[in-house]
């Protein structure tokens, strides 16, 4: 054999020995699925490599999947069970998925976690993960809703600061009304957006539905005094009875005065900064939901991250799900995406402790209150503004109103009021 082609040989042994290291090395892996939702999804998968590099053994494929295609695959995987390890669930779909038996309680692993620490936790948030006492996800980012206002014609109304209780938030927006013309109003508040009835609700001690889930609570007097509340604004002439699809251009007519608060979330932090012109910048701000006596409180939303009983390698997905609830991958996060992060360590941070309009958001982020947990939820919100938007209009008296409401919201839970006595039989 001459020497050269001893050469070719020698070099073809060690291509073979180092590609049968290299797939022995990927065998030993553990791979993971994660299926994450929207731009958090494609967010995602750039938070991954940090964790790889820190747990080398372990493979973590991300799945991107749309918001609107998202809870029919999920429960078509729970059916075909083909659920991945972890999936970001809207906390609102936590109770659904418990229901159905799905999802690891996680109590146990926080217990023993030196990282996830739950008191750092905003309280309200994670009580939303929390279902007849177990805990089944870890918030991964938050969401609540407050005000967006004109800090101008707010001053121009007397007001320095904006109010902190509902008599005097109504006093400031009649005073505002008396300065504009019949086409402007204060408020925009859409007739089919639920959270603002529903925030006036569990400032006022509604539980919105009652026995434990089982029925409405909407005649009740807590919601009653809520809804009168909500009315107001459209009797007073504080908010136009219009639909968020008549409102051509939000950020325009904010701009121009024709309406001078809106409630919204944090992702209009951005928004407003990109679409409001270099003139009206100095001239807005955000603000605390005000309350019955005081600062009010506000709906606890976001986006948690769960384990699925599925998973057959439960011990490193936690791993995972420890890496990315750490303050400093949520920094990262949130400097990627805008959304809000869950602990109040990762608040400390310059990047948050210094945005002004952000800090209205850590404020009430101290006071928002979990969404009635059970699965119906979405259906009955739906169901809320539906049923205001005839007592906006007066196509039926309040008293109509919340005994429809009540009648359709205990038909939807007719179901889970079965299951439920089924349970207590069985015990």
């Amino acid at each position: 054999m001459s020497r050269k082609s001893f050469k070719s040989i020698q070099w073809l042994y060690l291509a073979l020995a180092a590609l049968g290291c290299s797939s022995a090395s990927a065998a030993d892996k553990t791979t993971l699925r994660i299926w994450a939702m929207g731009a958090e999804g494609e967010v995602l998968s750039k938070l991954v490599p940090g964790f790889e590099k820190e747990y080398p053994n372990i493979h973590v494929e991300v799945q991107q999947i749309p918001w609107t295609a998202a809870h029919e695959k999920l429960l078509t995987a729970y059916v075909g069970e083909a659920t991945p390890d972890i999936a970001m669930l809207g906390n609102t779909w936590v109770p659904e998925f418990v229901a159905l038996n799905s999802l690891e309680p996680l109590d146990g692993f926080v217990s023993r976690s030196t990282e996830v620490l739950r008191d750092d936790f905003f309280p309200g948030i994670w009580k939303t993960n929390v279902v007849g006492g177990k805990t089944y996800g870890i918030p991964w980012y938050v969401d609540t809703r407050l005000i967006f206002y004109r800090t101008d014609i707010l001053a121009k109304a007397g007001y320095k600061t904006f109010p902190t209780t509902w008599a005097s938030w109504l006093d400031a927006m009649k005073k505002i009304k008396s300065q504009m013309a019949p086409n402007q109003f204060p408020m925009l508040m859409p007739t089919n957006e639920w959270a603002q009835p529903v925030s006036f609700a569990l400032e006022a001690g509604s539980p919105i539905l009652r026995d434990g889930g089982r029925y409405g609570a909407f005649e009740q007097p807590a919601f009653r005094k809520a809804f009168d509340f909500y009315l107001s604004f459209y009797r007073l002439g504080l908010a136009s009875p219009v639909s968020s699809s008549q409102v051509s251009n939000l950020f325009q007519e904010f701009e121009r005065g024709n309406i001078a608060m809106y409630i919204s979330g944090p992702w209009y932090i951005g928004e407003f900064k990109k679409r409001l012109s270099p003139a009206i910048q100095g001239k807005w701000s955000t603000a605390p939901m005000p309350g019955i006596d005081g600062p009010g409180v506000s709906i606890a939303g976001g986006s948690s991250l769960s384990l699925f009983t599925g998973s057959a390698h439960k011990k490193e997905a936690w791993l995972v799900m420890q890496y990315l609830s750490r303050p400093e991958v949520e920094l990262e996060f949130y400097k990627l995406t805008g959304d809000l992060p869950p602990r109040k360590g990762a608040w400390q941070d310059s990047a948050l402790a210094t945005n002004k309009y952000a800090q209205a958001f850590r404020e009430q982020l101290e006071r928002v209150l979990p969404l009635p947990q059970v699965p119906e939820w979405e259906e009955i919100a739906t169901k809320i503004f539906a049923h205001g938007e005839q007592a906006i209009r007066k196509a039926k008296s309040v008293d109509q109103t919340l005994a429809s409401l009540d009648q359709d919201v205990n038909a939807m839970l007719e179901k889970r009021r079965y299951l439920l006595s089924q349970t207590v039989a069985t015990k």
